[in-house]
């Protein structure tokens, strides 16, 4: 498979795996390389506030990542562009990107995907494990808390048989966490 079939092709490796959004003809496992899915961009709006913000997944450079594919018909693609930069260029903490997606069952396509921006005020590089967590699981905002989103993360990608570690331990690690705001206190 190549880029025939008209339409847009989107690589999705977190919330668009399992709630693109748009109405698609085709959808694919797909692996794309020179970026990795990484808890990587505080959410201010979906998933947090800006008091208090969430933690999200963004495509973070170096290594490859498995997601899916999406073709989205011809007919379609104007509305499919507009509510996917609605959704996910609302604050530019993404960078629109062209991809090239190796289909699961052989061939490629070329696909739009959304990248984090290392220069953006929202992007954070690498947290440890336990602070991630603790953004995971304070983020609360217009879609829901952080922490159901990732729970969501972490169960499609069990669904689809995709392995990612660090997810499930930042996941685990959240869950056991009290509901109780953590509070700064000056020495």
């Amino acid at each position: 498979m190549n880029d025939g079939g008209g339409g847009l092709w989107v690589f999705g490796y977190g919330s668009l795996m399992w709630d693109p959004g748009f109405r698609h003809v085709e959808a694919h496992p797909a692996r794309i390389h020179g970026y990795h899915r990484a808890l990587c961009v505080f959410s201010s709006r979906y998933r947090g506030t800006e008091e208090r913000p969430g933690l999200v997944l963004g495509l973070d450079r170096g290594g490859s990542c498995v997601g899916r594919v999406y073709r989205i018909d011809a007919t379609d693609t104007e509305k499919a562009r507009g509510d996917l930069w609605e959704r996910e260029m609302s604050s530019n903490a993404y960078r629109p990107t062209t991809v090239t997606a190796a289909l699961a069952g052989g061939g490629s396509v070329r696909a739009l995907t959304f990248v984090a921006r290392r220069d953006h005020v929202q992007y954070t590089s690498r947290l440890d494990l336990d602070e991630a967590a603790r953004l995971v699981r304070r983020g609360c905002g217009a879609r829901g808390t952080a922490l159901d989103y990732l729970r969501n993360v972490v169960s499609h990608l069990d669904d689809v048989g995709i392995i990612d570690g660090p997810l499930h331990r930042v996941l685990a690690i959240a869950e056991r966490l009290d509901d109780e705001p953590t509070v700064d206190v000056a020495s």
